[in-house]
């Protein structure tokens, strides 16, 4: 493991182990200016999370938006190994925020 909670990756790239917890890597094949937008997405959709809870408002809306983000980097749903590059492109690719918004 790396240093003090610093991430370390495991079983080929696979996971990562983040304070002792195994996690799932981010899909390695996703380039890196798109990676960088999708973890955007995801730290929004986190905050969100918070905002609503401390409003006392339903975060479900905002939950949701953390689990797209989150399959879009691979890092929920199918294991990216898992699939072709095809559908790798595809997931990541519909994770996309809509550039008319």
């Amino acid at each position: 493991m790396a240093g003090q909670g610093g991430p370390a990756s495991t079983e080929g790239g696979r996971f990562v182990v983040i304070d002792g917890r195994r996690w799932r890597a981010t899909d390695p094949a996703i380039p890196e200016d798109v990676a960088a937008v999708l973890r955007r997405v995801l730290m929004a959709a986190r905050r969100d999370v918070g905002v609503k809870l401390r409003a006392g408002e339903d975060p479900a809306p905002a939950r949701a938006r953390v689990q797209a983000a989150k399959v879009a980097l691979g890092e929920r749903g199918t294991p990216w190994w898992e699939q072709a590059i095809e559908e790798r492109r595809e997931r990541w690719e519909q994770g996309l925020p809509d550039p008319l918004q």
